[in-house]
Order: C-alpha cells, then structure tokens, then sequence
C-alpha cells in the first residue's frame, strides 16, 4: 500500500514537472538579440505601409496656396480699393 502511494506521488511529481516545463516555454523569446527583434518590427511595419515616403509635391503644393491666397487679397484691394 506505502509502495502504490510512492508511485502515484512520483507520477504525480514527474507530470507537474512536464507540465512546468511546457508552461514555461511559451514564455520563450523567439529573437536571440535586440537586433533580430527590431530588424523583424521594422519589417513588419514597412509591410504594413507604416514607413511610406513623405509626399512629394509639398513645396509645390504651398507654393500655389500661397500664389492663391495672394491673388485672393490683390482682388479685394483691388475690388475695395
């Protein structure tokens, strides 16, 4: 009877320990530096288009608001005026 008791606490013990040790590997790092990890994040987001190019044609668009709005003022001036 001691020996069967024996045997269930070791069974016991020897799948608590597989299950600790299954558990404890979802905790596991998949990168092996800092490195690895930034290089897969940046991948990741340029794959999301995250790091798109900036517009282009800014310079150009300002330069034509600012064209606009002062031929908007000249023809007040000049309508008021």
């Amino acid at each position: 009877m001691i020996g069967s008791r024996n045997r269930g606490a070791q069974f016991a013990l020897a799948s608590l320990e597989a299950e600790a040790a299954f558990a404890g590997s979802g905790f596991a790092c998949l990168f092996s530096n800092s490195d690895e990890y930034e290089r897969a994040l940046i991948t990741r987001r340029r794959a999301e288009g995250r790091y798109r190019r900036p517009y282009r044609h800014g310079p150009v668009l300002m330069v034509s608001m600012f064209l606009g709005c002062a031929m908007v003022v000249a023809a007040t001036v000049l309508l008021f005026g």
